[in-house]
This record gives C-alpha cells, structure tokens and sequence, in this order.
C-alpha cells in the first residue's frame, strides 16, 4: 500500500450513535476481573471488529472509527485490565500480554462467533499479533497502528518515565490537558478532540481531585530487561509475527519514535501477507480521528473508502 498522509477534516462523535457498555468475566491466576467493552452497531451481526487501545488509554479512543465502521461491523472495544472502567488486578505482575490475550479469548467467546477481525494500537497490536500467532486463532485480519516486533530503546525509555506516577489534577481540563502532552505525538488534534479522546481517562477522587483512571501498577513489568532478555524477548516477537498468515497492514506515524521506517519495512519483508502505510503529521501513534485516517482503516478492512448510504 502506498505511503498516505492523513490531513482531511474530523468527523463528529455528535452525530454517532451511543455504544453499548458491557463487561465480561476473565480470569487470572489469583481470581477473577472484570473487563469492560463498549459495543457498536447491530448485536447479532455475525461479523465483528475487536479494538484494541494502547498503553495507558481506554477503548474509547476509537469511537469514531467504530461509529464510522458500525454499518459493517458490530465494533467491540475493550478497556484492558488496569484501565478504564475494567478491574484493576490484584497481582501487578499480571500486566502482561498473555494474560491480556487470555482475556481477548473470554471476550471472542462471550460475542459468539468465530473469527473477529483486529485494530490494535500500540500495546492492542502486540495483544492482536501474539492472539494471531497462535494456531486456532479466531483473528481473519488485523490492522497494527505504530508497533512492532522491534520497539525503539529510546521510546521505551520516554514511556518508563512517565507511566505510573501519581499525578493529582485540580479540574478535569487540567488532566485533559496532562494526557494531551503526554500523547502529543497522536498527532495536531484540536482541543475538542483531546477533551473528547482524554475525558474517559480521568475520575474524580473521593477528596475532589482528578487523577488518571489506569491501575499506576502497569508500570511493575515495564521494568528495563537485561540486554539479554531484551534481544530474546524481540527474537520472540518476531518469530510470531512471522506465524501470522492473516493478512495485516502495518500503520506508522511517520514520526514515530517506536516503531522505525526500517523495523515497518522488516515487517512487509518477512510477513506473510503485509503491507503498510505511512501517515504524515503523526508520530505514536495516529490517532484514527480524522476521516482520511479512518478511511485507511476502512478500506483496509472492508474494501470501501465510505459507509454505505
């Protein structure tokens, strides 16, 4: 797929339909949580799009893609574990991909159907390429914004940093305003935009102040690896994505300090069925707001570069 830059106008969550908010029972190994999903579009539609948010955000970052793909699709979007509005685990060191995997497979089963197609952004794109690497797998095709099997040691670095600090906010548009400097790579989004995407990630406390919504303990096993176990963390990686045989398209913010323009053309080289595409004005990771951004995901997953009239 050629490289695209996404620079038309926003679409408007004002004229979307409401989701449908839902939790499901997963399971751990102290006990059991709740995740929480919103849901898009007609309930008994056999065809279904799971997405998946990223590091420290929430399944509400994709309202607008799954409001534009809800003629097509019933669109699920989870909060995993430790965010948004689903269970905080009781074991910290439960913050991993398998255990998130774990609860995709609870939430496939729950909707009832047997393949699912995938957008995972950052974080959701490891959760989406681990699930689709196993043999079995419920995953037709999956769209991985900004991440790959190699992730850039100074990105890493920058998310260390922050994730996990206690950071208190006197009024909400502070803390908005907080997660827009942290996501300021999502790429140039307006002030409503922010406060449409950042609201969800926020709660008031008992004592008046706001705060982040996600469990400060995702941060336990972000801990930097020995060199070693980096490299044969990273080998591992690759050696799943190259399990993969449904079809993928690789998104890169073309500023992206995670996933290099190099590791992105690792990735169409060594897949099985890879293309990718390269967004303008963006680093990680776009944002899939605007229509042009959108319209990449949804002729990637259905073949049409608008809803339906």
């Amino acid at each position: 797929m050629s490289t695209s830059s996404a620079t038309a106008a926003s679409g408007s969550r004002a004229s979307s339909p409401a989701p449908r908010q839902r939790f499901v029972q997963c399971a751990n190994p102290t006990g059991l949580h709740r995740m929480a999903y919103t849901e898009w579009g007609d309930p008994d539609n056999p065809r279904v799009l799971i997405c998946v948010h990223g590091l420290t955000r929430s399944g509400r970052d994709f309202d607008r893609v799954a409001a534009a793909l809800s003629d097509v699709y019933r669109v699920v979007c989870p909060d995993v574990a430790g965010r948004g509005l689903s269970d905080w685990l009781s074991d910290p060191n439960r913050y991993i991909v398998p255990q998130y995997v774990a609860d995709m497979v609870a939430l496939i089963a729950r909707l009832d159907v047997e393949t699912v197609d995938w957008f995972g952004t950052s974080m959701g794109g490891l959760i989406g390429l681990t699930l689709a690497a196993l043999p079995g797998t419920p995953i037709a095709k999956l769209l991985v914004n900004d991440i790959g099997p190699h992730i850039e040691p100074a990105a890493l670095d920058r998310i260390r940093a922050y994730v996990g600090l206690p950071e208190r906010f006197a009024t909400l548009q502070e803390g908005i305003d907080r997660a827009a400097d942290l996501a300021v790579s999502f790429g140039p989004l307006t002030a409503d935009e922010w406060r449409e995407i950042n609201t969800p990630l926020l709660r008031q406390r008992d004592d008046g102040a706001w705060a982040f919504r996600y469990d400060p303990a995702i941060a336990l096993p972000l801990a930097a690896p020995s060199p070693d176990a980096g490299l044969g963390a990273e080998r591992m990686l690759w050696q799943l994505f190259e399990a993969v045989a449904a079809p993928m398209l690789v998104v890169r913010g073309a500023q992206s300090d995670l996933l290099s323009r190099e590791t992105m053309e690792r990735m169409v080289e060594r897949g099985r069925a890879v293309s990718s595409v390269e967004i303008a004005g963006s680093g990680h990771a776009p944002a899939f707001l605007d229509a042009a951004q959108i319209g990449i995901a949804r002729r990637f997953f259905t073949g049409d570069a608008a809803p339906a009239s």
